[in-house]
Formats: C-alpha cells, structure tokens, sequence
C-alpha cells in the first residue's frame, strides 16, 4: 500500500486515546501543507518544540501569572477602594483576570516566537481535574445526591436533541458525516475531548478534528463572561445558573470558569452537571463506534471475524468485551475521584471535630483555587489565534446555530429540573 493512502486515512481508535490525554482545550493544529520532505518539515523534525528545558521555562510562566492573579485579586480590591475602579475590582472574580493575562502572555510569547515551544506546559485539562477533585471535597454528598437525578435527566435530554439537531443541521449543509459526528460531539457533550473521542470512533481526518477543535475554543471563551452576566441579567436562582452553564459550555474547564464567575453554588451544580455529561462520552463513543462500523461493515459480514485484505473485521456488539472495554476507556476517570473525594469529605463532617477538619478543607479549598487558577491561565495561553482562521463558514453557521438551540434546550431544562432545588 502506498505512502499516500496511509496520509489520507482518518484518525484510528489508537490515536485519538493517545489524543484525548492532550489538553481539552488545545486545538490540535491543522494539517500543514508542506510536504513531510521538504526542507521546512526536516527542520521541524530536528528542532524539538517541547524539549524539557522549555516545558519547565513554560511551566515558570503559567505558575507566575498565576501568582500575579492571586496578587490581583486580593490586592486590588483595597488599593482602588474609594476611586472610581474600586466597586468593579470587588466584582472582578479570579477567572477574568487568569484568562486575561494568559491571552497577554499568549502574546508576547507568541510575538518573541517561543509559545509552540513551551505548549507542553499548558496542561489545562490537567490542572482542571485537579481542581475538579478537590473540589468533589468542599460539596457534601447529599448536594450531589440531590442534583444526581436532575443533572442525569438534563444530561440525557440536553445531549440527545442537541446531537440530533446537530447532526441533521450539518447533513442539511451537505457537511461530511464523519465532521458531523465530531460538532455534533463536541456540542452536545463536553468540547475538545469528546472531539477526540468522536474522531477515533469515526475514523475522521486529522483536519476535520482541527476545525472543530478551533470552534470549540473560539465559542467557549466568550460564553464563560456571556452566560454568568445573562443569567445574572435574567434573575436566575443559584442552582438553575450552575445548571445552564454546565449544561451549554461545551468544555469542562470554560464551565469552571464561567461558574467560578457567577458565584459558589452555581460553580458546585455546574461541575456536577458537567461530569454527569462527561460520564456519557464513553456511551456516545460505542454508539458511533457502532453505527459507522455497520455503515461500512460488508453484507455478509459476522461479528467477530478476523479481518483480511477481502473481508474487513465485522463491527462489534453493543454490549461485548470489545465495546464495554471502549467505554471505559473513553470513562472520564476524574468523574470517580470528584465523587470520592465528595464522599470521604462528608463522612469526615460526621466523624471529625469541626476545628480539626475545617482547617484542612479550607487547605484543599486553597489548592483548588490554585489549580483552577493555573487551568484558566493556561486556557488563555493555548489558544491559537492562527487555527481560527482554518474553520470553514459551514462547521462555523453550524456552530453559531446549535449553540443558540443548545442555549433556549438548556436553560428550559434546567429552568424545569433545577427550579426548586435547594443548597
């Protein structure tokens, strides 16, 4: 087989795991057009973009910006009161500035040429699981309990009409079915990791995996000041604000930030929101598995067969070894430590005098302001302005329209669901 028909080929099951522990807000970059011969791609090749030394000098940055966030936030307040500046510095919460001055060092970094080199220290998805898990530690369990039900039911509601939709609107535009399955992914579940989940089911091409990467990080940045100031703007209650917000912001990490944003509660029911969404990416991963394995399967063709040059490997069965086995591999597996860690923090409340465990709970609430801290510093410092000019106007309308039907589904969901839960 030659060299070309290898090139052409989509993104295997194999690529997208390794994939899918990149960071979920980093856009893969788009295929280039130099040749993999040419002069330009052999000097890539020998000059390595993430050595060591790099990824600690990128790692200093993300952790110094961070501290000037700390500084800001707890400074400013007392140094404007009295001024003009001084009420909108109390309202500024740490998010804004992390995002902001991760979008300015993105810059200078980008403008002194150094940014690609150190893009291994921008471990947003990182820092966010570990911000996630510590947070499972300050909500008591029975809050979780309490919103598990509604936050399964909007999951399961949310994802199916805003997938559908999705996947219809693209067809509707003539939009391949394998970039299809990766908006309708990306919109419906949780962003850039469903993405890449989506790609290795589908087998997709490394640039349909680009574009909807791009889309994903150009719509999500914008909705994590959008929505808290909306639903601010609406009166909407605690729970119901958590609610949209982790049901609509297609990324974890933009869904941290935007609750961080619009206060305690609604950050506490928005992540819970979010990882209920994240738990069914391995779900929808099997299910397109599935559906474009039988799409492509030949007539004839009996579960379980060896593949060969004639008869390719059958599609498997929802249920064996083979898809159970993908489902977990595609389980969000900080899921499970958030609600540990929930769990060991309340039997704790139960069992320990309050002046011995509140100190500690108030060290891991510390460490997760720091972690998220560094997740939405390095949000800004990841995003990648050249990408965005690579996304089509027909992946882009499809975006911009089930976003606004993700928008009006979600609110009147979690308006139904969340309404009269109480902290």
């Amino acid at each position: 087989m030659s060299d070309s028909r290898h090139q052409d080929q989509g993104i295997t099951a194999t690529e997208a795991s390794s994939l899918a522990h990149r960071d979920e807000t980093a856009a893969p970059p788009p295929a280039s057009s130099t040749g993999a011969g040419s002069p330009a791609a052999t000097a890539a090749e020998a000059t390595p973009r993430n050595s060591l030394p790099w990824t600690i000098a990128g790692l200093v940055i993300v952790v110094a910006l961070a501290g000037i966030v700390r500084l800001l936030t707890e400074w400013l307040p007392g140094a404007t009161e009295g001024t003009g500046f001084g009420k909108v510095a109390k309202s500024i919460e740490y998010p804004v500035y992390a995002i902001a001055l991760g979008f300015l060092g993105n810059a200078v970094l980008s403008l002194t040429g150094v940014r690609d080199r150190m893009t291994a220290a921008f471990r947003t998805e990182f820092f966010i699981k570990i911000g996630l898990v510590l947070l499972g530690a300050t909500i008591n369990f029975a809050v979780v309990v309490r919103a598990a039900g509604p936050a399964v039911l909007q999951a399961i509601a949310l994802i199916t009409v805003v997938f559908l939709f999705t996947w219809w609107f693209a067809g509707l535009l003539g939009i391949d079915d394998r970039l299809r399955a990766l908006l309708a992914s990306s919109l419906s579940i949780c962003g850039v990791s469903a993405a890449v989940a989506a790609a290795g089911a589908v087998q997709a091409k490394k640039e349909q995996l680009a574009f909807t990467a791009t889309l994903v990080i150009v719509f999500a940045v914008p909705s994590i000041f959008l929505l808290p100031w909306l639903a601010n703007l609406m009166g909407l209650p605690d729970a119901v604000t958590g609610a949209w917000i982790g049901g609509n912001i297609d990324t974890t990490a933009a869904v941290t930030a935007a609750g961080a944003v619009a206060g305690e509660q609604p950050l506490q029911i928005a992540s819970i929101v979010k990882v209920t969404q994240n738990a069914l990416l391995g779900v929808v991963a099997v299910l397109l598995t599935l559906y474009f394995a039988v799409k492509a399967a030949p007539a004839g063709a009996s579960a379980g067969t060896e593949p060969t040059a004639d008869q390719p490997a059958a599609p498997p069965r929802f249920g064996d070894r083979a898809s159970l086995a993908m489902l977990w591999q595609r389980f969000p597996k900080f899921v499970l430590g958030f609600i540990a860690a929930s769990i060991i923090a309340t039997v704790l409340a139960e069992s320990v005098a309050a002046d011995v465990l509140e100190p500690r709970l108030d060290a891991a609430k510390e460490l997760q302001t720091w972690a998220l801290t560094l997740a939405f510093v390095s949000i800004g410092l990841e995003f990648n302005v050249s990408s965005a000019k690579d996304a089509g106007w027909k992946p882009v309308l499809v975006f911009l329209v089930a976003t606004l039907v993700n928008l009006v589904v979600g609110l009147g969901l979690a308006l139904l669901l969340f309404r009269s839960f109480t902290f």
